[in-house]
């Protein structure tokens, strides 16, 4: 066992969690130690696979304000935003994409040589922040290179997160496996800020990275704390066939259509004014309801619909959509510029997630939660394209202002209980998992049965039926996971033991939004049942709150701020 110390430990290495570290660091002038822990090597977090844009009010002189942007975020959440955190996400945002063009981004220019924005799905001024389509690499790499000049910043790479540490109800650190080593390492800190990340990979069809696997959200759900909002599931609607590699929605952005087997384009029918710029959760519906009468094109791996982007021309897509073409190319052998890319709905995000207020904090003094992992809430039921990077960023400034002003204040824990936890998780992982013999059940069958079950029940469209009968399921794969051995006994990357614990905590996070989907009787952004077609404002105009039950989740509710 190993045991280390830092004033501050954020868990996760995306753009919430560096932008957290390092406003922790500047606010400190470098005095607090701060920790970042991932399963990754850092610049492989799944935030370097964002391509569209930034959104950010930053020419209010050409018709753009405050206002627009946040009328739009609250109309695109179906209106289960928290307001005040909406107001406060749209004023500061524009400084946060200043602040990374002073530390070196390469924004996209336009010929007058400003800043360059265009059009996204819900708003109504093409204030999406660019550079080409590599604007989350870009922003990482920026972030990234702005760590390496704090030496009071120290970066674990491919060290995984088992549990949450708490000493007299406070945040006390966390338990982590060093993946290079198989040690398994308390990291005692004052402050912890979990920036893991979404959990994609609880479904089959996504385009999220296999290592978005709910993580950060079973930690903070294991440790008592409310899940909030998690039947709203983002079903992005141009995840590449078959794969689910996420097309741009700055694909759309830049003049891209949606088109059906026979030509049309169908969102004239859904959504005449906005047409292919709507937001996510109408353009997935309506793609859905082509493909199930009849309209989509049939491939060897389902039916899909087609992304046409041969008339914005060859110049316009290598300057503005570089990468849209590289993984056409590169994954189905076709250039966009001559022919319609297939492309149908994929999970995308979770709009849901550790319930926080405006700083990150939580309900356990001294943890924090931020980007995809939090839920604030500024999403609501529906999150509006490019504003999830700027969430990020602005946040995780928040959340490190706060986390470093508690810190700063508290002394380190010394009680016995992380001791205790340690030797808990000692038991759980190497004294049980790892020596359970390999018998009938493995992680790859329950895995694959769990995102069929949440693909098939828990996607685009729901009803009473499916969700009763998928949270039976999902009850079920939890008792067989008992089962479940690792062939391979090496402590040193062992994938299989990785793969075995994320499974663990995806089961667990999946009976939660299975079971919010199910209680929230009534159509809102992307939950959309079929046997309760209508917005409930009466009833469910208000969050969903999911607590860890000895069974199924407790699930509460608490109202939105207006």
């Amino acid at each position: 066992m190993e045991r280390i110390e830092h004033d501050i430990v954020v868990i996760g290495s995306g753009l919430a969690g560096l932008r957290a570290a390092l406003e922790a660091s500047r606010v400190s002038h470098g005095r607090l130690d701060v920790g970042i822990v991932t399963k990754t090597q850092a610049m492989r977090s799944h935030s370097v696979a964002a391509e569209g844009g930034t959104a950010a009010v930053l020419y209010p002189d050409e018709g753009d304000s405050y206002d627009s942007h946040m009328w739009d975020t609250v109309k695109g959440s179906d209106f289960l935003a928290d307001q005040d955190a909406v107001e406060n996400f749209v004023h500061a945002a524009p400084e946060e994409l200043r602040l990374l063009e002073r530390w070196g981004l390469p924004w996209s220019r336009r010929a007058d040589g400003r800043i360059a924005q265009r059009p996204f799905g819900g708003h109504e001024f093409p204030r999406a922040t660019f550079a080409a389509d590599k604007v989350g690499f870009l922003e990482m790499q920026t972030l990234y290179g702005a760590v390496q000049a704090f030496p009071n910043i120290h970066v674990h790479h491919e060290w995984y997160v088992t549990s949450l540490l708490k000493e007299n109800g406070r945040f006390a650190g966390v338990t982590a496996i060093n993946l290079k080593t198989g040690t398994l390492t308390v990291v005692h800190a004052k402050a912890g800020i979990l920036a893991t990340g979404g959990a994609g990979r609880i479904y089959g069809f996504t385009t999220n990275g296999h290592h978005s696997t709910a993580d950060g959200l079973y930690m903070a759900y294991r440790a008592g704390l409310a899940l909030k909002d998690l039947e709203f599931i983002q079903f992005h609607p141009t995840g590449l066939v078959p794969s689910g590699i996420l097309i741009t929605e700055a694909s759309r952005g830049e003049g891209g259509y949606l088109l059906n087997i026979k030509g049309e384009r169908f969102m004239k029918k859904y959504l005449p004014g906005k047409m292919e710029l709507g937001p996510r959760d109408i353009l997935s519906r309506s793609e859905i309801q082509e493909i199930r009468e009849g309209r989509g094109f049939e491939g060897p791996h389902g039916a899909y619909v087609g992304l046409d982007l041969r008339h914005p021309g060859e110049k316009a897509i290598d300057e503005r959509l570089p990468m849209v073409r590289e993984l056409a190319e590169k994954y189905l052998g076709l250039d966009p510029i001559h022919e319609p890319i297939p492309v149908r709905p994929g999970q995308h995000y979770i709009m849901g997630g550790v319930s926080t207020n405006l700083h990150g904090e939580t309900n356990v003094p001294g943890l924090y939660a931020v980007g995809e992992a939090a839920c604030v809430t500024i999403n609501g039921a529906n999150r509006l394209g490019s504003n999830s990077l700027s969430e990020c960023l602005v946040f995780g400034t928040a959340t490190g202002l706060s986390a470093a002003a508690y810190a700063k204040k508290r002394g380190w824990p010394r009680g016995t209980a992380a001791k205790e936890a340690l030797a808990k998780e000692e038991g759980r992982i190497f004294g049980g998992l790892m020596k359970h013999e390999v018998g009938k059940e493995s992680v790859a069958a329950i895995r694959k049965e769990m995102q069929q079950i949440m693909d098939r029940d828990v996607g685009i469209f729901r009803d009473e039926k499916g969700l009763t009968d998928a949270c039976a399921k999902l009850a079920t794969l939890r008792q067989r996971f008992v089962d479940v051995g690792v062939a391979d006994k090496d402590r040193v990357f062992n994938t299989e033991l990785t793969q075995a614990l994320e499974l663990d905590f995806m089961l667990d996070v999946a009976q939660a939004i299975a079971w919010s989907a199910l209680n929230r009787r009534g159509s809102r952004g992307a939950h959309s049942r079929t046997d309760h077609t209508t917005r409930d404002d009466a009833n469910y105009l208000k969050h969903s709150l999911a607590y860890r039950g000895d069974g199924a989740p407790r699930i509460d509710y608490l109202p939105v701020t207006i």
